[in-house]
C-alpha cells in the first residue's frame, strides 16, 4: 500500500511517498508542495492544489501528517495550522484516512529517541528506505519520516 507523509508548512510543505508491505517499505517519491504566492490565502490554495495533484498521482491508502509543534511565535503557529487544515481537507475530500504524529513520536519511531536531531532522522530515513544517496531538504525528510512512522505502527493496515 502507498502511504503519503506530509510535513506541513506555509512556504515549504514537504511530502514523501513510500510503498508499505508487511515488514518492508520502499521509497517511491518525494518533494515540496508548491506555495509560490506571497499572499497567505493564495499559498493555501497552492498547497491544496498540490495535495490534489500528489494524491492523484500516487493514490495513497492513507496520509500521515505531522502534528503542529507548539511554537512561541503565534503568527507562525497560526499559519502552519492553516496549512495543516488545507492538507486535512484535501485528505477528507479524497476519503483518505489520516494518521497524525507529533514530532517526538516520529523521531522515536525512527531513531528510538524522541528528541533526535534532524540529521539523525534524515540518516534513519535513508537507512530504512535503503536509499543511501537520498539527498532531500528537512521538510521532505520529515515527511518521509511521518510516512515511515505510519508504516511502523500499521496505521492503515497491511496488504
Amino acid at each position: 500500500m502507498v502511504i503519503l507523509g506530509i510535513d506541513p508548512g506555509t512556504h515549504r510543505a514537504g511530502y514523501g511517498v513510500i510503498e508499505s508491505s508487511r515488514n518492508e517499505c520502499r521509497y517511491v517519491g518525494a518533494g515540496l508542495l508548491p506555495a509560490r504566492h506571497e499572499e497567505a490565502h493564495l499559498r493555501l490554495r497552492d498547497i491544496k492544489r498540490g495535495m490534489d495533484t500528489v494524491i492523484g498521482a500516487f493514490r495513497p491508502a492513507g496520509i500521515a501528517v505531522e502534528k503542529l509543534f507548539v511554537t512561541r511565535n503565534q503568527k507562525t503557529g497560526i499559519a502552519v495550522a492553516q496549512a495543516r487544515g488545507v492538507i486535512l481537507l484535501a485528505a477528507a475530500e479524497h476519503n483518505l484516512p489520516i494518521a497524525e504524529f507529533g514530532p517526538g513520536e516520529i523521531k522515536s519511531h525512527l531513531t528510538g529517541y524522541g528528541a533526535a536531531d534532524k540529521s539523525s532522522v534524515a540518516k534513519m530515513v535513508r537507512i530504512i528506505l535503503k536509499c543511501p544517496s537520498l539527498s532531500v531538504i528537512d521538510d521532505v525528510s520529515d515527511a518521509l519520516a511521518a510516512a515511515l512512522a505510519a508504516h511502523f505502527i500499521k496505521a492503515f493496515g497491511r496488504d
